[in-house]
């Protein structure tokens, strides 16, 4: 059985993704999908999201380089409220910002599966860091989340991610 999908750069667009989606509500078997580059937007990740509720296998998602902003970090916040395999997401070079990192820093305070979430090139700046940082904060899950890409001062950071890191 199919267990990874790799479809970067094919130009799938909102269309292909809600087919895509339409195929995540009954798949039983993937656990990585990979959609790099594909220019999936705010509507594609809808439908994604929307099927990401309910899937049951999907542990890796990559959204990178997909022109995602806040609006689709809303949808992504909203499924991972309620899914409870997905460990990995990967939505680097995306256009987040402040206000869809908040959006996915609300989602993380509860949620306890996902461990690393990329997020290097979104603009999210010192102020969308430190949300996330407070997210992490408060979040009962051990492993910090891994690999978060931002600029943030230096001296801030280390001493956040020691105090989250110092819960394991």
């Amino acid at each position: 059985a199919l267990t990874t999908l790799v479809l970067d750069c094919n130009q799938i667009g909102a269309v292909g993704a809600q087919y895509l989606a339409d195929a995540l509500r009954t798949n039983t078997t993937l656990t990585t999908l990979s959609l790099g580059n594909n220019d999936i937007g705010d509507i594609g990740v809808q439908h994604l999201a929307h099927a990401l509720q309910n899937n049951t296998t999907l542990t890796t998602i990559s959204l990178e380089h997909n022109q995602i902003g806040a609006v689709g970090a809303q949808y992504l916040a909203d499924a991972l409220r309620t899914n409870t395999t997905l460990t990995t997401i990967e939505l680097r070079e995306n256009a987040i910002g402040v206000v869809g990192t908040q959006y996915l820093a609300n989602a993380l305070q509860n949620n306890t599966t996902l461990t690393t979430l990329k997020l290097r090139s979104n603009k999210i700046g010192d102020v969308g860091a430190q949300r996330l940082m407070n997210a992490l904060r408060n979040n009962r899950v051990t492993i910090i989340l891994s690999l978060i890409y931002f600029i943030y001062p230096s001296a801030l950071f280390n001493t956040d991610a020691h105090h989250i890191s110092s819960r394991r």
